[in-house]
């Protein structure tokens, strides 16, 4: 007799609500058994809590993680419509700037060709990014790293943007920049230390320069191309399998930092991913290109930065030290011990090869022993800025963090074929007293050597080359099994003193460690040649066989300051202005001006009296200044300067507050200067506050808007010109309301709290394309509802 379907149902349901029943209960037995067992034995409750915690930190970190990755790769599988509706406040580029354009088209193509990509994907990493893996995680004692399986999914890449530069290159070059993005469904598995892992989710977004040059007058018209990051991409993947025990705070941040700095080592400025199309083209001129000059950076010091020690007291200082980045290139200053006012005077040199695009990243941390280093904010330089100028000297507001400033001061050093340029380089050294300082820069491009000596009987040698100036150090690639390895290499030194320094070359089997030959080089030499120049030279080796040779190209370039740019933005110099001063206590220290940028006035932008914020200062609806504006054809307009002292103690009796505020399109940044605030009241003598302003973004009031200022002592007429950024985008501003507060540090007589007044400035009434300053009146806090 057959059984019906919905007896078979009934029974199956019947069986998995005894296995549920069956499974809870062992489930409480065990948790009991367990507790019982912790008392038997009287273990501490430490081994609960500990792994306890552990995991909840770990699972939390996870869903972060996760989220993020989800969220990223909707984004690249979604339509672009889908991805400008959902992320209003983190639009494309080209929604702001007319210079980057779509490239759809691009990405059908990359979707059509992608099975292709799969495969040049799979060799190079292989063959390029897995040597380089297996010996950085050697150095954390993790052994054995091999790829086992190399699948990139069926998900291209995007393409968000597209910018083509027509002005300021060569003729003879195509240069783009492609906002790349990927967060594709890649298999990839992998075995370390003989156990067998995976990475899932991976994605990657960053900007990749494309250079096509020389254009030549034979198919394919274009000589080579040269790849490569302008600053390190953002990288981001998941572990899966055994290995997905490494993936937690801490230990999986290792195995990141390796793959960012794999990654740069091959294709982040300086370094380039070269790729030859023509036998037309030497390939020196792909894979030895002349820097376009040396920026020289002071990181002087820092203040105000952010408490992040523990005392017994509460808050303690911090062990301040800054990370400067450019690039794939990395300094790191020493550590200053219990300090929030540190002064380092350390001096570094980058090598740079495309300025426009490029960023200075000054990261500060604070050195902590017992666990990982904390964040103390960061500060960004554009490069083509300070191309422009030549030189500047500035107190930068740092971003990510609560309050603090660094100041650094910034040359751009052009590189000069004339030797009679060195001594004023060399005086320059000996006034600073600074032994890191370079004076020129040697560009070395080892194209191969000839009848190496046989390193072992039975087989030919494995070589490399080792290139040393001074206290830098350099390898070429390891070739396999040969007498006539061929590199066609480049590499770039920075010199001390071409006059006494030396080049010291020498070519190794990788296997038996033995030497292969030897030479020395004096730079000096290289005074006597036409432009400081030899090409494709051949030179004897020492301690090697008698027909072994080296052939190499290197030039000389002295290092030499720069003429500042005329044509200097009126954005940069607006911020030069902003930045320009710094609070010392109640006083105001000047910083110098850049030579030949004039410091002007700041004007403020013509406005309607309608326009204006119901507290905006009466007095600057007057024109205090001098005629702004030139006469036209449609009439003169009268525009006016805030200014800089008043007399009023505002509408409410409290005092009032002046502020700076713009928005750099550019940076996409809203930038808010914090001047002085005036005529604090008191009740008698001893009722004298201490004064700080506090910044918040409304209308979420969230605790990462929060902006602080120092405090200054005893002051009711207190000076801060502090300068502080938000990272908005142009769309969001709109939205935004800046919440000012004036506060006490102690408290006072006479007010509710420490607060001394407050003002809430709508940005959606204030045109901040222009550097608009004012004076605001002081308001209750009762006067906005919260």
């Amino acid at each position: 007799m057959s059984v019906s379907k919905e007896e078979a149902m009934e029974k199956k349901t019947d069986t998995s609500g005894i296995l549920s029943i069956i499974f809870s209960a062992v489930k409480k037995a065990s948790v009991v058994g367990i507790v019982y067992l912790a008392g038997y034995m009287q273990w501490s409750v430490a081994w609960f809590i500990g792994p306890i915690v552990l995991f909840v930190i770990r699972d939390q970190w996870k869903k972060a993680s996760d989220r993020k990755r989800t969220i990223a790769k909707a984004a690249a599988l979604a339509s672009e419509k889908d991805v400008v509706l959902a992320r209003l406040g983190d639009l494309p580029a080209w929604v702001f700037f007319p210079d980057i354009e779509r490239a759809e088209w691009l990405n059908r193509i990359i979707k059509q060709v992608w099975p292709n990509v799969n495969h040049y994907a799979r060799d190079l990493i292989r063959d390029s990014i897995q040597p380089n893996l297996r010996e950085a995680l050697e150095a954390y004692k993790l052994t054995g790293f091999k790829f086992e399986r190399i699948v990139l999914g069926t998900v291209p890449f995007r393409i968000g943007g597209v910018k083509v530069y027509d002005k300021n290159i060569a003729r003879n070059e195509i240069v783009m920049d492609l906002d790349i993005f990927y967060a594709g469904d890649c298999d990839i598995t992998f075995y370390l230390a003989g156990i067998k892992g995976g990475i899932r989710d991976f994605q990657l977004h960053g900007m990749l320069r494309v250079v096509m040059k020389p254009l030549i007058t034979t198919i394919p018209l274009v000589g080579g191309l040269q790849v490569f990051f302008l600053n390190n991409p953002d990288i981001d993947f998941d572990l899966i399998g055994i290995a997905d025990l490494l993936d937690m705070p801490g230990l999986s941040d290792i195995l990141r930092r390796i793959v960012v700095e794999t990654v740069a080592s091959m294709m982040v400025l300086p370094n380039k991913f070269p790729i030859k199309l023509s036998d037309e083209v030497e390939a020196i001129e792909l894979k030895a290109p002349e820097p376009e000059g040396v920026l020289r950076v002071h990181v002087v010091e820092a203040k105000h930065l952010m408490k992040k020690d523990i005392g017994m007291l509460g808050k303690g200082k911090s062990d301040p030290y800054a990370v400067i980045t450019l690039g794939a290139q990395e300094f790191k200053t020493k550590v200053i011990d219990n300090s929030v006012d540190p002064k380092w005077d350390y001096w570094c040199e980058f090598n740079v090869l495309e300025s426009d695009g490029q960023q200075l990243y000054v990261h500060l941390w604070d050195k902590d022993e017992a666990s990982d280093d904390e964040t103390l904010g960061r500060a960004t330089v554009e490069v083509s800025n300070i191309v422009k100028k030549g030189q500047d000297d500035m107190w930068i507001t740092l971003e990510q963090a609560k309050h603090g400033m660094v100041h650094l001061r910034l040359t751009w050093l052009t590189l000069s074929d004339d030797y009679s340029d060195l001594k004023a380089a060399l005086e320059e050294t000996q006034q600073l007293r600074i032994t890191t300082m370079s004076t020129a820069l040697l560009t070395i491009f080892i194209d191969s050597a000839k009848s190496l000596p046989q390193a072992r009987a039975s087989t030919k040698p494995d070589p490399y080359a080792v290139l040393k100036v001074g206290n830098t150090t350099q390898e070429t690639n390891v070739l396999m099994r040969t007498i006539h390895p061929v590199w066609e290499q480049g590499f770039t030194f920075l010199v001390a003193n071409p006059e006494s320094d030396t080049l010291y070359l020498t070519i190794i089997d990788k296997k038996t460690t033995n030497d292969l030959g030897q030479i020395t080089f004096n730079i000096s030499k290289l005074s006597k040649k036409t432009r400081m120049e030899i090409h494709k030279e051949p030179f004897s080796l020492l301690k090697s066989g008698p027909e072994s040779k080296i052939i190499w190209s290197m030039h000389l370039r002295v290092l030499k300051h720069a003429e500042p740019a005329t044509d200097v933005d009126e954005e940069d110099t607006a911020l030069q202005r902003s930045d320009s001063k710094v609070s010392t206590g109640s006083t105001v220290q000047e910083v110098p001006q850049t030579p030949d940028v004039k410091p002007e006035p700041i004007i403020e932008p013509k406005e309607t009296l309608d326009d204006l914020p119901p507290n905006f200062d009466e007095a600057t609806k007057v024109v205090t200044g001098q005629l702004a504006a030139t006469p036209s054809s449609e009439g003169s307009d009268l525009v006016h300067r805030s200014p800089s002292i008043t007399s009023s103690t505002g509408i409410h009796q409290l005092g009032r507050i002046q502020l700076t505020i713009r928005y750099s399109i550019q940076r996409q940044r809203l930038i808010v200067v914090v001047h002085k605030v005036a005529n604090i009241p008191q009740k008698d003598q001893s009722d004298i506050p201490d004064p700080y302003v506090k910044l918040y973004l409304l209308p979420e009031r969230a605790k990462d808007t929060k902006r602080k200022t120092q405090v200054i002592k005893d002051n009711c007429d207190p000076v801060f010109d502090e300068t502080f950024e938000y990272v908005l985008s142009q769309g969001e501003l709109h939205t935004k309301q800046l919440e000012v507060t004036v506060a006490s540090q102690k408290q006072l007589f006479y007010g509710s709290g420490n607060v001394l007044g407050m003002v809430i400035i709508d940005c959606e009434k204030l045109n901040v394309n222009q550097p608009y300053t004012a004076w605001f009146d002081l308001c209750p806090e009762s006067e906005y509802e919260r």
